[in-house]
């Protein structure tokens, strides 16, 4: 079982930046690809970011493409979402989820622990 908690959601104005955190807890960290998703009011949850295990290799929708950066720190049971340049239109709650295996996915489907969600707001 892996325990997820996400951190850093807020009030930000247009232009501004956040960084989300999510901290896990359970099993080896490592063994466990991230991803971030998000859920505007009235929206089907959305695919953000993701990374593989080792933390080489990540994806981003291209919605957030040159604006946000996933990373993550194997020794603290971490993965962090780097906003930048944030828009109105990345208002939304964002949730982390962890899939077990080491390479990343897309898809909701393949994960298979998910945080509780933290609030993201941008005004314009």
């Amino acid at each position: 079982q892996v325990q997820l908690v996400e951190s850093g959601g807020g009030l930000v104005q247009a232009g501004g930046s956040l960084r989300l955190s999510c901290a896990a807890s359970g099993r080896t960290f490592s063994n466990y690809a991230m991803g971030w998703f998000r859920q505007a009011p009235g929206k089907e949850r959305e695919f953000v970011a993701t990374i593989s295990g080792s933390g080489r290799y990540t994806y981003y929708a291209d919605s957030v493409k040159g604006r946000f950066t996933i990373s993550r720190d194997n020794a603290k049971n971490t993965v962090y979402l780097q906003m930048n340049s944030l828009k109105p239109e990345d208002t939304a709650v964002y949730y982390c989820a962890a899939r077990a295996g080491p390479n990343y996915s897309t898809s909701q489907i393949m994960y298979d622990y998910w945080g509780q969600g933290t609030q993201v707001t941008v005004s314009s």
